[in-house]
């Protein structure tokens, strides 16, 4: 039984990742956006000040708060209502990405003081370095790079014929 779930284990992990990273890549900029236009320099510095438990404690909230939102997501598209399941998978992971990754940059100094924590880090920088070197991998960066580069020729040539359209009314 053992030799049966552990292929199963790696495969369910590995899909995982790959979903967080993919949603991670929507994340970043709009966490970054968050961080340029809204200053919360109270909040961010009061929670710079917090010690390594204290914030490893914020830094679950989000987790412990919005993981749930997948259960009911399936929940939701299991009962017929796919469009709502699925909106609620991608705002609800989306905004769990976003306050992690943000409450991560402000604390990463800090959590990695914890040796559980540092150690936990280290494994799940190991699986998305392992991850990231398959072949799949790269087949699916290499599909995404194709599908911006075709979606900017097609914005830039709807532009250019929009702005042929607005010339020549004039």
């Amino acid at each position: 039984m053992k030799r049966i779930l552990k292929p199963v284990t790696y495969i369910l992990a590995a899909i995982y990742f790959l979903v967080d990273a993919v949603f991670m890549a929507v994340a970043r900029p709009i966490s970054r956006w968050i961080g340029r236009h809204f200053e919360f320099k109270r909040l961010r510095a009061w929670i710079r000040s917090l010690p390594p438990y204290p914030s490893l404690a914020l830094f679950s909230v989000p987790v412990i708060i919005l993981e749930p939102i997948k259960p009911v997501a399936a929940y939701l598209a299991a009962t017929g209502q796919v469009l709502s399941g699925a909106v609620t998978f991608i705002i609800g992971e989306l905004l769990k990405l976003v306050l992690v990754e943000r409450l991560f940059h402000l604390t990463r100094d800090k959590l990695m003081r914890i040796p559980a924590f540092a150690w936990a880090y280290g494994k799940f920088s190991e699986m998305k370095a392992w991850l990231q070197a398959t072949e799949a991998w790269r087949a699916v960066r290499a599909l995404s790079r194709a599908a911006r580069d075709t979606v900017a020729w097609v914005r830039a040539r709807l532009i250019g014929r929009f702005s042929k359209l607005v010339t020549s009314r004039d």
